[in-house]
């Protein structure tokens, strides 16, 4: 293994932060990025990370690694360090608001540029269009500290094959993000995980960081056949959003099953030199991400669940009641439409206005951006 430290821009004199990259197996080849707790405040990740190092640290030691795996095991020493009256802030950057999971380059047009793609000629092979891609990515500014941190993130991970960016929810199944085009290869992650739900969009808006990475080959055709060019790239990062259930799931017993999941995962993509796991059945056929409908909370109280995350709704059914101790109003928070709910609020005081849980239907019913703040 080998231990890479790259230094943030500095926010002010005297103060320095680092983000730490672990790059296990052999180099040239084929090429997977994890990265945890980009949101910081989101645990599952860190305590799955720690057990993946010691797996990948055992199979390159036994000479069973393929293809290089490189591991960020905290990948968001700022939101790390940002506390605010003893608690953790992790999701949205103090100084700025900005979400750490949004905003990542669209590099498709700067590599594009770098290419001979003259009509006629043989399109430049992935290892040149990845160069293209890392040579885009190194000319990003990086004035401030968050900008050099989604510089140096998205740097590694630009020109890997597999990048599974490891998150969680507030109070959750375990389920995953990617896009329609990617669901065949993703599919054996979500069964070795065990994943409820898998929530497909071509783009869900805001530029996170896994669709910065898997969206940029549909961008480089659609410029190539925009120029007038012909013939197109192979869809050639395969990315992933993985949401390890919710904030409290952190035990070794869940992070130890998960690691061997992925790892199993990185053995039927060819990276270990191991026999193929036996995939489990497929719990749900993925579903639209324009069907996952949020509930809200017509004003505040206190929030009494009446069902647990994992339950297949109808529309109509209860799933919380939000009660006002001053007013004596309750109201009864029903499923907007039949589907899976896959993730509540954690936190049992609620304001008007507050997301409270979210419906995953089978119909894609919403458009335009579909991420949360």
């Amino acid at each position: 293994m080998i231990e890479v430290r790259h230094p943030l821009t500095a926010c002010a004199p005297g103060t320095t932060r680092e983000l730490v990259a672990l790059h296990y197996g052999p180099g040239g080849g084929a090429k997977a990025y994890l990265q945890a707790a980009l949101h910081a405040d989101e645990p599952p990740g860190l305590l799955l990370a720690w057990h993946l190092r010691r797996l990948l640290g055992e199979l390159e030691a036994a000479g069973r690694l393929r293809g290089e795996i490189v591991l960020v095991p905290m990948a968001n020493p700022i939101g790390h360090a940002q506390r605010l009256l003893g608690r953790g802030i992790g999701r949205f950057e103090l100084a700025s608001g900005e979400n750490f999971n949004r905003l990542y380059a669209n590099l498709a047009a700067a590599a594009y540029a770098r290419l001979d793609c003259t009509p006629g000629k043989p399109l430049p092979p992935l290892a040149e269009v990845r160069a293209a891609l890392r040579a885009a990515c190194e000319e990003l500014p990086a004035a401030g500290e968050l900008a050099s941190l989604r510089r140096i993130l998205l740097g590694l991970a630009i020109d890997a094959d597999h990048v599974l960016d490891l998150h969680c929810d507030n109070d959750a199944v375990m389920h995953i993000y990617t896009t329609p085009e990617l669901w065949p290869q993703v599919e054996p992650l979500a069964r070795l995980l065990g994943a409820e739900l898998a929530l497909v969009a071509g783009d869900s808006g805001g530029d996170p960081f896994d669709e910065s990475c898997s969206l940029a080959w549909s961008r480089l055709n659609a410029l190539h056949v925009a120029a007038g060019g012909s013939g197109s790239w192979p869809q050639a990062c395969v990315a992933v959003t993985v949401e390890l259930r919710g904030e409290i799931d952190v035990e070794h017993a869940l992070a130890a099953a998960d690691a061997q999941a992925i790892v199993g995962y990185l053995a039927t993509q060819g990276y270990v030199d191991a026999a193929m796991p036996e995939l489990p059945p497929l719990k749900r056929a993925p579903r639209p991400f324009a069907g996952s409908m949020p509930v809200y909370a017509p004003h505040g109280g206190v929030v009494a669940y009446r069902c647990a995350v994992g339950s297949e709704l109808r529309a109509g059914d209860p799933i919380a009641d939000v009660v006002d101790p001053l007013s004596g109003a309750l109201s009864t928070l029903t499923a907007p439409v039949d589907g899976l709910l896959y993730a509540r609020e954690i936190g049992r005081v609620v304001h008007a206005g507050q997301r409270v849980a979210k419906v995953a239907g089978e119909q894609a019913r919403r458009s335009g951006p579909l991420l949360s703040a």
